[in-house]
Formats: structure tokens, sequence, C-alpha cells
């Protein structure tokens, strides 16, 4: 009976980290193979594992339109990120201490743009700034503030979530406590809870700027041509064309996102907004 419970358990971690090493594979492939398929030197319109002329040529000829359309995405997911983290932590305080029947249906609300598929969030923010424009005559179309509206409106719920989850995690106590002490309840706040809050407000800010940064179903409906996202700008130079500095760009751009989540957890760990019920 020994034996056979310790052959199945044997048999158990050797699939368990079978499936891992799958899960592993599948996540990181396409990542190895853009960032091998950026060393081939020649303009051959085609992936390969096995570069004839391994070369860093395309990381110096980035065009210069991809540049600037770089700045504008982290302007945009900037701005986007920052609003919608601060609207959202107020959201979740009102969710998670509020005592009435509103703070349920508040919860519902700010998890519907989740519910909408991006494509018709894009649909609908054109439809709407189109109305805007024939009833007030502001143009949000290919603007700036068009764009970040619209970001907020799809990255407003992740901040909501990890915001509530800190603060359903610490509870009231140590605000009464601060209260029963003297303080005042902009003091508790500013010096208890607002601290209690930061590990939510960063993981939700970083969330909201990679969700922002990388959008295209919604952006490639309300960018213009003067103002264009760097996903956006790729989308289209691939939709008529091939540019092998495409395929460097995105192995930067994945450099860039994981140096993003390596800075989030040295700041504040990813695992701080993690239930404890999963620990």
């Amino acid at each position: 009976m020994t034996g056979m419970l310790r052959d199945w358990r044997l048999m158990r971690n050797g699939f368990l980290l079978a499936v891992t090493l799958f899960v592993y594979l599948f996540l990181l492939g396409p990542v190895v193979v853009i960032a091998v398929a950026s060393l081939e030197s020649s303009m051959a319109y085609h992936f390969t594992l096995t570069p004839e002329n391994p070369s860093l040529r395309w990381y110096f000829a980035i065009p210069g339109k991809y540049l600037h359309a770089f700045g504008v995405s982290f302007l945009v997911a900037s701005i986007s990120a920052l609003i919608a983290t601060a609207l959202g932590a107020m959201a979740a305080l009102g969710i998670v201490r509020g005592q009435s029947r509103g703070a349920q249906l508040l919860q519902t609300f700010f998890r519907l743009p989740l519910q909408i598929p991006l494509v018709v969030t894009g649909v609908v923010f054109l439809q709407f700034y189109y109305l805007l424009f024939d009833l007030l005559g502001v143009s949000l179309l290919g603007k700036l503030a068009g764009v970040v509206t619209a970001h907020v409106f799809i990255t407003i719920p992740y901040n909501v979530s990890t915001v509530a989850v800190v603060l359903m995690r610490t509870g009231t106590r140590l605000d009464e406590a601060a209260e029963s002490l003297g303080a005042t309840p902009w003091s508790a706040f500013r010096r208890v809870t607002l601290p209690a809050m930061k590990p939510g407000l960063f993981v939700g800010l970083f969330y909201s700027f990679i969700i922002s940064f990388g959008d295209v179903p919604v952006t490639v409906f309300l960018a213009g041509s003067g103002f264009v996202t760097l996903p956006v700008e790729i989308f289209h130079t691939l939709q008529f064309d091939w540019e092998p500095a495409v395929l460097a760009l995105s192995t930067l751009v994945v450099l860039f996102s994981f140096a993003l989540i390596v800075v989030v957890q040295r700041v504040v760990g990813l695992d701080l907004v993690v239930p404890q019920s999963r620990r």
C-alpha cells in the first residue's frame, strides 16, 4: 500500500510539473519567438527561430513614427491610470465603508465595463462623441481628452477591485481606534486608511497603465491621424505592409512591461492584494 501511494504521488507530481511547464511555454513561447525573429537582419516576411544572420539591425532602425506613438501611449496611459486610480479609490471607499444598499448597486455599476466587449465600448464612445459634437460643438475624436475618457472607463474596475480588497482586509478597527484616541476623521484617513490603501493603489495604477498602454479595440475608433497610440500605429502598419522593425519594437515593449512588473513587485509586492484566504 505504501509503495502504491508513493507511486501515485510521483505520478501526480510529474503530471503537475508537466502542466506547469506547458503553461509557462504557452505564455512565454510567443515572446521568445518574436524576440528571436527580431534578430533576423533580412527583410523576410516570416518568423524564424534560426536567424541566418543574427543582428540588432532593426533595434537601431525603428522609424520615428513609432517613437512618437510610444510617447503618445505613455502619456495617455499615465493620465488615464492616475485618474482611474483616484476615482476608483474613492469608489472603493464608498463601496466598502458605505452602509447603504446603494453601495452594492455602485459595485455592480463599476463592474459593468468588464462585461462589455471592448469593440462595443469603442463604438459606443465613437457615437457618443459624434452626438456630443452635434449638440454642443465639442470635438473629442482624435484628441487626448477623448481617448483618456474612454480608457478611464475601461480601467477603473481594476482600481475599484484592488483597493476594495485591501480595505476589506484591514477593516475599520484601526480607524475607530485612531478616532477614539482623539484623531479627527480626516487625520484618521490620512494617517491610517490611506497608508493601508497604498498596495491596492499601486497595483491598480499598474493594471490601469498596462491595459491603457496596450489597448487597440477602443483606441482604434477614437484616435486621429495626428494622435495615434503605439498599438494602433502597429496595427495600421501591419494591415497594409510588413516592417521588420515591428518585431524589435514589440520585444522592447515586452521588456518595458516586464520592467514595470519588477518595479511594482519591489515597491509594494503583487501578493499584497491577494486575499488572506488564498495564502
